[in-house]
């Protein structure tokens, strides 16, 4: 079921980075989304976007757009949902009696660092009330605009478990440019990686996603896993390009007009949307066996834990935090 979002406004802003884009200001009743089954490694999840100008040509989450009655392509990268109250709301529900402050996990569906964040500014409050609150989190993003808010991280981190991940899937320029028009450089988000690895925030990679015959030469995973390592990465974990329907739709058409030869092999390949298993594996254990190769990944660094979980605080008792 869609959640509930309350539109209050339209805006468009005439400067160079969001010309084009259409900000749809809404408000929403709850923030925090519990995410069913147990298959994935995170029960519950903060979105305070939908759409994202980023314009990944595979990206899963397109298709979320139809919900709201437009279209999971050109509509996807330029009709940007903002849940403006979205800060106030996580209060609201980090503070309710049945709240057991579980992990969240952000980035999961379209990121929070995209275009939009750098005017609308909701990171920042979120993460204050995450702390506040103690309630462990986790960012997956690639936009570099994560370490405009790497002092709130620090402090988040000395208070519970902070984790973050980049989606850097090729440093191949040529690839990066045609699919994933909107994200920054890749060698960017490298170096982002490693500002917060040293700054005491673990943060991984996802290779993701890999595009057959596109992003994985053996030269092209074997570029990306020498700068994880050394960018401190604490994993390097790869995933193959999944063509859900409703990506598929809007996939396809790009691949047969910029590397029309593939089409074909992708036809054979995803009669399912995951591929086949035996790709999936290999390409597993072909990065795993770079990494091991390559000296191995940082593993997370260890930091003291300095509050009792059974006794976390909440709301105004948060001030009152009595550190072991």
């Amino acid at each position: 079921m869609p959640e509930q979002l309350f539109e209050i406004a339209r805006r468009t802003f005439d400067t160079p980075e969001f010309r084009g884009i259409e900000f749809i200001e809404a408000e929403c009743k709850t923030i925090i989304n519990h995410v069913p089954g147990n298959y994935l490694p995170f029960n519950y999840t903060i979105n305070p976007y939908r759409g994202c100008s980023h314009s990944c040509t595979y990206c899963f989450a397109r298709p979320t757009h139809t919900y709201l009655d437009m279209n999971a392509g050109k509509d996807f990268e330029s009709k940007i949902v903002v849940k403006v109250n979205a800060p106030e709301v996580l209060r609201r529900q980090l503070g309710a009696k049945k709240w057991k402050g579980e992990g969240i996990a952000m980035g999961t569906n379209t990121d929070p660092y995209q275009r939009a964040e750098g005017r609308y500014k909701l990171m920042p409050r979120i993460i204050e009330a995450l702390s506040d609150y103690r309630n462990p989190f986790s960012i997956l993003t690639k936009g570099t605009l994560i370490l405009r808010d790497l002092d709130r991280l620090v402090e988040a981190a000395n208070v519970t478990e902070v984790a973050t991940a980049f989606s850097i899937g090729t440093l191949d320029e040529d690839v990066w440019r045609k699919s994933e028009p909107g994200t920054p450089h890749p060698n960017a988000r490298m170096e982002a990686v490693a500002a917060l690895n040293e700054a005491g925030i673990p943060c991984g990679i996802l290779m993701a996603p890999i595009l057959p015959g596109i992003s994985d030469s053996p030269d092209q995973l074997r570029a990306v896993v020498i700068a994880a390592i050394d960018a401190g990465a604490t994993h390097v974990s790869p995933i193959l390009l999944h063509l859900r329907p409703g990506v598929r739709e809007e996939f396809m058409p790009w691949l047969a007009e910029t590397y029309p030869d593939l089409v074909p092999r992708y036809e054979q390949m995803y009669r399912t949307p995951y591929g086949p298993p035996g790709d999936r594996n290999a390409l597993g254990d072909a990065v795993g066996d770079l990494v091991r190769e390559l000296g191995g990944t940082r593993p997370a660094s260890e930091r003291p834990r300095r509050w009792r979980t059974s006794e976390r605080p909440r709301g105004e008792k948060a001030e009152q935090l009595e550190l072991l």
